[in-house]
């Protein structure tokens, strides 16, 4: 039997076409053992029943992680009218039906009604935590949980087909937002049912499926080939505001201390972006108007 091979130090972002039919966490271990990193995250979990778009960390990266979590995201949602599912998808059994024979009009006028801002009630099949248990626990042992309503936003959705009882849309969203529970919502309003059969993430914190790797592509590569597909540990927080520090203020920020640093125009309890002079991602940092200084949030542990 051959040994497990040794893990290795890997810092830095893989955008995984995660495929049908495994967990996210599934998908993420796959990944990792084809690297041999020591360490390993993703970015938001996406259902077994979903494919698409999951962004892998591996060692510095997962300190950045959570910057992705608070992103918008796309999707392409595959939706069959008239049947109602026990978990909102494909997955589930069929536990009610009504009319499936929806006009185009019908349902373009329902997606617009659901467009803008919104409450949307999270579905019982979901991860979020009830008294340190997945909602999905309860609900496979039939137990409901009384939820809160959330405020998302749906900036738009387009029907890319329709042909009833099937539908295709695509949907931009912000975080937070259950697609599962947006088909049923949007069936509610014409008087039916609705359930996923498909679900594709298209983008993300601008990722776009385009750039992704399939474990397949991945398994077919060498280690060196491998490796000039992540991306730099940055790329998870190119939309906060960057500054440049000389040697001695980020080896002070390194050593827990505080810098000078005055500025204008920053926005207050924002991290900032800081790099070294010769262009290394030092990592993140709060700047203390009040003070004139910055103090550290999450740094590299690599030498920039």
């Amino acid at each position: 039997m051959n040994p497990t091979p040794p893990k290795r130090p890997v810092n830095g972002v893989l955008l995984l076409d995660k495929p049908q039919g495994i967990s996210s966490n599934t998908a993420l271990q796959k990944a990792r053992r084809l690297y041999r990193a020591e360490k390993a995250g993703h970015t938001g979990v996406l259902d077994p029943l979903a494919t698409g778009l999951l962004p892998v960390c591996f060692g510095e990266a997962t300190k950045f992680a959570q910057y992705l979590l608070d992103a918008d995201k796309a999707y392409t949602a595959t939706l069959k009218l008239g049947e109602a599912s026990s978990t909102g998808d494909a997955e589930g059994e069929i536990i009610a039906t009504a009319r499936a024979d929806i006009s185009a009009a019908e349902f373009q006028t329902a997606c617009q009604a659901l467009t803008g801002a919104i409450r949307q009630v999270p579905p019982m099949f979901s991860a979020l935590k009830h008294e340190g248990h997945p909602l999905y626990e309860y609900a496979r042992k039939g137990i409901v949980i009384e939820r809160k309503a959330r405020d998302i936003t749906i900036y738009s959705i387009n029907v890319e087909a329709f042909d009833a009882p099937q539908a295709v849309i695509n949907v931009r969203c912000s975080k937070g937002t259950y697609i599962r529970t947006l088909s049923e919502d949007i069936a509610k309003h014409i008087g039916t049912f609705a359930h996923l059969t498909a679900l594709r993430r298209t983008e993300t914190a601008g990722f776009n499926i385009s750039q992704t790797h399939s474990l397949e592509a991945l398994e077919a590569l060498d280690e060196a080939a491998r490796d000039t597909l992540l991306l730099p540990c940055d790329v998870l927080v190119q939309h906060l505001p960057r500054i440049t520090l000389d040697d001695e203020s980020v080896k002070m920020l390194k050593f827990g201390q505080q810098p000078e640093f005055h500025a204008v125009n920053l926005p207050a309890g924002t991290p900032i972006r800081v790099y070294s002079e010769n262009g290394g991602f030092i990592g993140l940092a709060d700047y203390l108007a009040d003070k004139g200084r910055l103090k550290a949030v999450r740094l590299m542990n690599t030498a920039a």
